[in-house]
């Protein structure tokens, strides 16, 4: 399993960016995406996580609900989650997971930290 992110940047507060995880194989469409984020010397955060299935199901911490927006392209085998209105305090590593448990998001989104599969992260800066 391959997870690689991209889109990560520098941003002014309260501008956006989106990133994206491309995914291999089929694994988009049969286990729950989510992003974990590791700020400069503080615990990683699980923010956001979505399910497979034709329900879609999201799951956001409360740090960021109503500013991202989770999203997949099962074609494309890529998560999406357009990070809105970004602060200061949401600077950090942004890494893409798997969980390889399956589609139901278990413990979203504190348990997506502990995901099986995780990326190689992607920096994020506000300033």
């Amino acid at each position: 399993v391959q997870l690689v992110e991209s889109g990560g940047g520098s941003v002014q507060a309260g501008r956006s960016l989106r990133l994206s995880c491309a995914s291999s194989g089929s694994i988009v469409s049969t286990m729950c995406m989510g992003w974990v984020r590791q700020p400069p010397d503080k615990e990683r955060e699980g923010v956001a996580a979505i399910n497979t299935g034709g329900g879609i199901a999201t799951y956001y911490a409360s740090s960021v609900k109503g500013r991202f927006i989770i999203s997949r392209d099962n074609a494309k085998n890529t998560v999406y989650p357009p990070m809105n209105d970004l602060q200061p305090e949401d600077a950090a590593v942004y890494y893409c997971a798997a969980d390889p448990r399956g589609g139901n998001c278990l413990g979203a989104p504190s348990a997506v930290t502990d995901f099986g599969y995780r990326g190689q992260g992607t920096q994020v800066t506000v300033s």
